[in-house]
């Protein structure tokens, strides 16, 4: 069922709802109530029957006489006057049998009610000479019940009507409020691979929540369009990195196919197949390495994870590779609370992308001296890589994190400018954050931020 339908069906059903309560109400409170006129006109006829039949007085003939005239007679009007003994029930021959609560009432002496469909019935005690009597005044209302069988009518076809009518108007109410989201549906399947530059126009929904949704459809198409340039980008660089060693092996391979086995020429062009064929190997590697890291994160196996043990083993395996590094870990600031420096993570990912950073850090900087300082604060743990190197050129920070960019300062030295790309990706894995502060000829420092949580 259409989002339409479904708001018309709960809009006509609460309508309903609502107008069924209306109309009870209404009713309710007209049945209780449009009849109190009748009755008091029956306890005023109560009260001057019994002036005039139990009372002795040389006026009642013309009370009588103004009653004739001035009163007029109420359909089926009886009226009925005994004597009453309160030891024992009353029997009064009514057309309706009367109950004993309507006697009750009269016998402590207040004015008593009682209906009976139609027939409308009010009675008094009265005390004459020490004497009880008990008048009771009876008719019929046809103009009440006329009426309340007509605002029964009524309301019974008001509410089919509105009914009827708040579906019709809540149909229109669902089509207008969702008349955005339909444009809004319309515009994106227009949005395909080949024309991503396309965005919704956010100001031609007024600034409500519609407008909120095709500013976070935006957003999205952003992010789609940024990472299909960077694959475009990285495919392009990938191809034409990969391409330069297997060229060189290529040329090298017929070199050594012409000179003579064992000749100078001939272990040179060894020598070089067997480094381009390193530098290969070391490339796809790292692209492994890369693709990999762009997976989901709750895919890659976590485990709880020292980071201060973690960065010992780092070290290790920076002096493995590079033996004359002097790496300077700082510990100082820890907390006694071993829980403070613990998170779950991919361990061999994790090491992976610091070692990245600390071995740039030792072969930029000529293997002077490298701090690595771990601190603890806010459930946040920050790891802090500070060189003395080469620094980075201010116009090549906003494209280090690129696959195969390498800074314009950076010629005498080897890489292939994967090692901070794939450290990125890992460290965002971990739902964490890379920082740089760097000035060229003075060292660079990288803080690498993890949440503990």
């Amino acid at each position: 069922m259409h989002i339409a339908k479904k708001i018309t069906l709960l809009f006509a059903i609460l309508s309903a709802v609502i107008i069924s309560l209306l109309s009870g109400f209404v009713w309710y409170f007209s049945n209780e109530f449009a009849f109190e006129d009748f009755y008091k006109r029956l306890e005023a006829r109560v009260n001057i029957a019994a002036q005039i039949k139990l009372v002795e007085d040389e006026n009642n003939e013309a009370y009588s006489k103004m009653r004739r005239q001035y009163l007029e007679h109420l359909p089926s009007e009886k009226e009925y006057v005994i004597k009453a003994d309160t030891n024992t029930h009353p029997n009064i021959n009514t057309d309706d049998a009367l109950p004993k609560s309507f006697y009750d009432r009269i016998k402590d002496g207040k004015m008593a009610r009682y209906r009976k469909e139609n027939h409308f019935y009010a009675g008094k005690y009265f005390d004459i000479n020490q004497q009880g009597y008990i008048v009771i005044i009876a008719a019929s209302d046809p103009f009440g019940f006329r009426e309340l069988r007509d605002l029964q009518k009524i309301l019974i076809a008001g509410f089919f009507l509105s009914i009827i009518l708040s579906f019709i108007v809540g149909w229109k109410f669902s089509n207008y409020t969702l008349d955005p989201l339909r444009n809004i549906i319309k515009s994106m399947k227009k949005i395909k691979a080949e024309n991503l530059h396309l965005r919704l126009d956010v100001k031609s929904y007024g600034g409500d929540e519609m407008s909120e949704l095709a500013q976070t459809f935006n957003n999205m198409l952003n992010r789609l369009e940024t990472a299909f340039e960077t694959q475009n980008n990285f495919i392009s660089n990938a191809s034409h990195e990969l391409r330069t060693p297997l060229t060189i092996i290529s040329g090298e391979v017929e070199l050594a196919m012409d000179a003579e086995m064992g000749s100078k020429e001939h272990l040179q062009a060894l020598n070089k197949i067997k480094s381009e064929a390193d530098r290969l190997e070391h490339i796809l590697t790292s692209l492994l390495g890369l693709a990999q890291s762009g997976f989901n994160g709750k895919v890659q196996p976590r485990e709880e994870v020292r980071i201060d043990e973690l960065l010992w083993e780092i070290k290790d395996a920076v002096y493995q590779v590079h033996p004359e590094s002097k790496i300077e870990l700082d510990l100082s600031k820890l907390p006694e609370d071993e829980a403070a420096v613990t998170l779950k993570a991919n361990k061999n990912l994790l090491k992976l992308a610091i070692t990245n950073i600390v071995s740039n850090a030792c072969k930029y900087s000529d293997f002077k001296p490298v701090s690595v300082k771990l601190e603890s604060n806010n459930n946040l743990l920050s790891i802090a890589v500070v060189d003395q190197g080469i620094g980075i050129p201010q116009d090549d920070i906003q494209h280090i994190f690129e696959p195969f960019f390498r800074a314009s300062n950076t010629s005498n030295f080897k890489g292939y400018g994967v090692g901070l790309p794939l450290s990125l990706n890992i460290i965002r894995l971990h739902r964490g954050s890379i920082g740089i502060k760097t000035q060229e000829g003075l060292g660079t420092e990288i803080k690498v931020m993890l949440p503990i949580n």
